[in-house]
């Protein structure tokens, strides 16, 4: 498989998880890629992975929400691979309350990382897809199409008690989502999203007996969710389980290739048939 043969991808949070992932998925198609993690380790294992692939991929570790970050990101694939044709915009992590008990810290930190971010690296890639797209046109060139694919969740679709920074962070990345795709086509790119219903990560499935916690820039965050409540909700779906990481990558990489050219504006729903 082939597909995105000469392609170049940027995929934020890629160490772990669902972005690890993405990114083998879009490697194993042919794509370059530019991997991002929170931590320099993980983010140079996927890399590792990708090159044992026979694949190549750079690593960019570091938050997403520090200053100079997304020109950082979107330089490493100009320098590394010559192009930017693929944006994932995947990292984040939850901090969740009942909203008397969010503090401002909360708010932000969520929204920074969901929202604020993707905004920065999108910004940061403008003027490299339109100093393209010009090149290409001057010379008489067909336009490649490149693509967006920003992740959302079925709670900015529909909210979540317990969870109103992450609910409103993965509704705006939506608003950015419809936003782009109509200033961008002019550019022959499209913009999605792909809302992500109950996945199974090390941010939902708790050790048994006990809390997990992840360390987000020096915080201890709590993740995890109560076994009998993460039972209860895969009862709800209606393909009877949680999805797995790569069901995520699937549903990105399906708005990634050549066959997705003339969707655009659109938020595919990656949730086994369940529906708020």
């Amino acid at each position: 498989m082939s597909t995105l043969t000469e392609k170049s991808a940027i995929v934020s949070g890629a160490g772990r998880g669902i972005g690890r992932e993405i990114a083998l998925k879009l490697a194993r198609a042919g794509a370059s890629v530019v991997v991002n993690d929170l931590d320099a380790e993980p983010a140079k294992e996927t890399v590792a992975a990708i090159e044992a692939l026979g694949g190549r991929a750079v690593a960019v570790p570091g938050s997403v929400t520090a200053p100079g970050f997304a020109d950082a990101f979107v330089g490493a694939a100009v320098d590394s691979f010559g192009a930017l044709d693929i944006i994932v915009n995947n990292a984040g992590y939850t901090w969740d309350g009942v909203i008397q008990k969010v503090t401002d810290e909360q708010w932000d930190a969520i929204l920074d990382v969901h929202l604020t971010a993707p905004f920065r690296i999108l910004r940061a890639a403008q003027p490299v897809i339109s100093g393209a797209v010009k090149q290409a046109r001057s010379a008489g060139a067909a336009v490649p199409c490149r693509k967006v694919v920003n992740v959302s969740s079925i709670a900015g679709l529909g909210g979540n008690a317990g969870q109103v920074n992450y609910a409103a962070a993965k509704a705006g990345i939506l608003g950015v989502t419809k936003t782009l795709a109509r200033e961008w086509g002019r550019y022959n790119v499209t913009v999605n999203a792909v809302a992500f219903g109950l996945i199974k990560t090390r941010l939902t499935e708790a050790p048994a007996g006990g809390d997990s916690t992840i360390d987000v820039s020096g915080r201890e965050i709590r993740v995890g969710v109560n076994p009998d409540l993460l039972a209860e909700m895969e009862r709800s779906i209606p393909l009877g389980r949680g999805g797995t990481p790569e069901d995520a990558a699937n549903a990105v990489y399906l708005l990634c290739i050549p066959e997705s050219d003339y969707v655009s504006g659109q938020t595919l729903v990656c949730g086994g048939g369940f529906t708020l």
